[in-house]
């Protein structure tokens, strides 16, 4: 657990500085942008599903004949922002995996890891198929566990999923400039338990306010912590 928390710390040592402003900042902008375009668009539409969804839980003819109109403006708001913060930041998580990590893993190796050599072991395409692979289970845990939140105990999911994208997203581009094929594949394979908690801890951080927005430079950091000191010890051991 010490080395989750030591990647954690070092993380948010790093985000604290000032050349990691533009690299939080840029990819939360476009996310921002993506969903509020997306928003304008189909507003409509939108509002439909939405009524719909309260139609069938019988709160759309309460909304209509008894509910001041400020009341309903308010929750449609409301619902609003809880929808649209999570796609921003997992969109955010998304262009910060896929654009951001040569800026963020240079930053780290040569802050932290200086005698760390390059062996190139990932590629370009393995990136790209690592992240279409996230996204997908992404989407098929939120359907397989929808049974959950009649269940009552739904709100367990946004976590297990939160854990599961963060470390299947940041894993492999953490390694992939420095460690070699065989690295790649040897580490990946070990401490599943310890990704899964780094991707659980970091997953907490995308729900609590203001941090949230920060949360997803911060998750791509301490993987990138985390994957480089399991290297570099990994070097030492022979």
């Amino acid at each position: 657990m010490s080395h989750i928390l030591n990647a954690l710390t070092l993380a948010v040592r790093d985000l604290l500085k000032f050349k990691m402003v533009w690299i939080t900042v840029w990819p939360l902008l476009t996310a921002s942008l993506l969903w509020l375009a997306i928003g304008w668009l189909f507003s409509d539409n939108l509002s439909e599903m939405m009524f719909l969804v309260f139609a069938e839980f019988g709160f759309r003819e309460w909304m209509e004949d008894q509910a001041p109109g400020w009341l309903t403006s308010s929750i449609q708001w409301l619902l609003n922002m809880l929808v649209f913060i999570p796609l921003v930041i997992v969109t955010t998580l998304i262009i910060t995996a896929v654009f951001s990590m040569p800026a963020l893993i240079n930053h780290v190796a040569k802050r932290h890891y200086p005698d760390l050599k390059y062996q190139s072991g990932g590629t370009v395409l393995g990136g790209i198929v690592n992240t279409f692979y996230a996204i997908f289970f992404y989407i098929i845990i939120w359907i397989v566990t929808l049974p959950l939140w009649a269940l009552g105990i739904g709100i367990i999911v946004p976590f297990i999923a939160a854990a599961y994208l963060n470390q299947q997203l940041f894993r492999y581009d953490a390694l992939s400039e420095h460690a070699s094929p065989d690295e790649i594949k040897q580490l990946l394979a070990s401490s599943r338990f310890s990704l899964w908690s780094l991707g659980l801890l970091t997953g907490f951080l995308q729900y609590i306010p203001v941090i949230n927005f920060f949360a997803p430079s911060l998750t791509a950091l301490a993987f990138i912590h985390y994957e480089l000191a399991r290297l570099e010890k990994k070097r030492q051991n022979g």
